[in-house]
C-alpha cells in the first residue's frame, strides 16, 4: 500500500515539474534583456553575422513554441542543455554547486534541532516562567526577521567588528583540499586535513545560523505546544507518582510522545531548508545552486534557470 502510494505521488510529480518547466520557460521569454547581447557585453566587436551564429546555435532564432518544443523534448531525455555564460552542460554545472546547498542545508537543520529542540522543552517545562516568555520571544524573531537582514546582521556583528567568521565563500583561499564528495567538511575529515575542517567550518556557521531562524523557530513553538500537551496527561502524572526522577519523566515519557508532530513539522521545514537559501547563499557568497539561480537570471542565462 505505501508503495503504491510511493508511485502514484512520484508519477502525479512528472506533470507538475514539466507544468512548472514550461512556466519557466515562458516568464524568462517574457522578461526584458537579450541574451546574446549579455554574452558580448557592450564593447564586444561581433559582426552580425556571428550574432545570428550564435542565435543559431543557441536556438533563439525559432519561434517560441519550436524552442519550447526542444526544450521538453531535451529535458525528457536528461539533456537540460548548454549554459549560455558557463559553456558547460547545465548538469554538470547544477552537480558542481548542488554539494554546497546540501552541505549549508544540511548545518542548517543540525544547528537548528541543536537550537529548538532543548529550548522547546524547557520552555514547556518552565512554562510562564522568564525562560519560557523569553525563549517564546526569540522565537517569534526568529519568524519575523527578514533572512537577508539577520545575515547582515551576522555578518557586520562577527565578521567585521569581532573578526571571528569570515564573510563569503566556503574555506579560504589559501587552503588547499582534495576534493572528494564536494561536501567540503567532509571531504577535509576524509582527506585529514584539519586546517581544511576549520576553515570550511567557520565559512559554514554564519550562514547555517542565518539559514535555520525561522526552522527552529517554529520547530522550538511546535515543541513546547506538544510537550505541554503530553505533560498534563494521565501518564505521566503515573510516572511521577511512582517516584521516578524528573528527569526521566520529561526525557522518556513525555519527550517521545512529543516528538510525534514535532517530527512532522521538521520533515515540511526541511523542503523551506532547501528551497529558501537563494537570499542567504547571495549574502554571504556562497557558491550554491540559490547564487546560481540569481546569476542566470540577471545574465538571461535560459538553459541554466531551466535546469
Amino acid at each position: 500500500m505505501k508503495l503504491a502510494k510511493i508511485i502514484e505521488r512520484t508519477l502525479t510529480a512528472i506533470p507538475i515539474m514539466f507544468g512548472v518547466a514550461i512556466l519557466v520557460f515562458l516568464f524568462m521569454r517574457l522578461m526584458p534583456g537579450d541574451p546574446i547581447d549579455l554574452m558580448i557585453g557592450k564593447d564586444g566587436n561581433i559582426s552580425a553575422a556571428e550574432q545570428a551564429a550564435l542565435r543559431e546555435e543557441f536556438n533563439l532564432d525559432k519561434p517560441l513554441p519550436a524552442q519550447l518544443g526542444i526544450f521538453l523534448a531535451d529535458a525528457a531525455r536528461g539533456d537540460l542543455g548548454t549554459s549560455f555564460t558557463k559553456h558547460k552542460p547545465v548538469t554538470e554545472v547544477i552537480a558542481e554547486t548542488l554539494p554546497a546547498t546540501l552541505e549549508l542545508a544540511i548545518a542548517a537543520f543540525f544547528i537548528a534541532l541543536l537550537i529548538a529542540i532543548p529550548i522547546g522543552i524547557i520552555s514547556a517545562v518552565k512554562q510562564n516562567s522568564f525562560i519560557d516568555k523569553f525563549a517564546m520571544a526569540s522565537s517569534f524573531l526568529g519568524i519575523s526577521l527578514p533572512n537577508f537582514w539577520l545575515g547582515i546582521v551576522l555578518m557586520i556583528l562577527f565578521a567585521v567588528k569581532l573578526h571571528i567568521f569570515p564573510v563569503m565563500g566556503r574555506i579560504d583561499n589559501d587552503i588547499i583540499l582534495n576534493h572528494v564528495t564536494g561536501f567540503y567538511v567532509l571531504d577535509s575529515i576524509i582527506t585529514g586535513n584539519m586546517a581544511a575542517l576549520g576553515s570550511s567550518l567557520k565559512h559554514l556557521f554564519l550562514p547555517a545560523l542565518t539559514l535555520c531562524a525561522e526552522m527552529s523557530a517554529i520547530v522550538a513553538r511546535v515543541t513546547r505546544s506538544s510537550m505541554l500537551e503530553v505533560l498534563r496527561q494521565d501518564y505521566i502524572l503515573l510516572a511521577r507518582s511512582k517516584g521516578l526522577r524528573e528527569l526521566i519523566v520529561i526525557t522518556k515519557h513525555a519527550f517521545r510522545n512529543a516528538l510525534i508532530p514535532t517530527i512532522t513539522v521538521i520533515g515540511i521545514e526541511v523542503g523551506a531548508l532547501l528551497g529558501g537559501n537563494m537570499i542567504i547563499e547571495t549574502v554571504f557568497g556562497w557558491p550554491g545552486i540559490g547564487r546560481l539561480a540569481v546569476d542566470a537570471i540577471f545574465s538571461r542565462d535560459f538553459p541554466l534557470i531551466q535546469g
